[in-house]
């Protein structure tokens, strides 16, 4: 029988840094949007 999995300091830090990663670019997006809509969109920013 296996142990049970603990969180670390070290997980629980990396954890944090996931969830504070900066999505604005991609907040005029659809919720449920496909990969060509993304990079579509993705593509009209950078040409402004």
């Amino acid at each position: 029988m296996s142990e049970p999995t603990t969180v670390t300091d070290e997980s629980a830090e990396e954890s944090k840094d996931e969830e504070a990663v900066d999505t604005r670019h991609l907040d005029e997006l659809e919720d449920g949007c496909g990969c060509a809509e993304v990079w579509e969109h993705l593509s009209e920013q950078r040409g402004e």
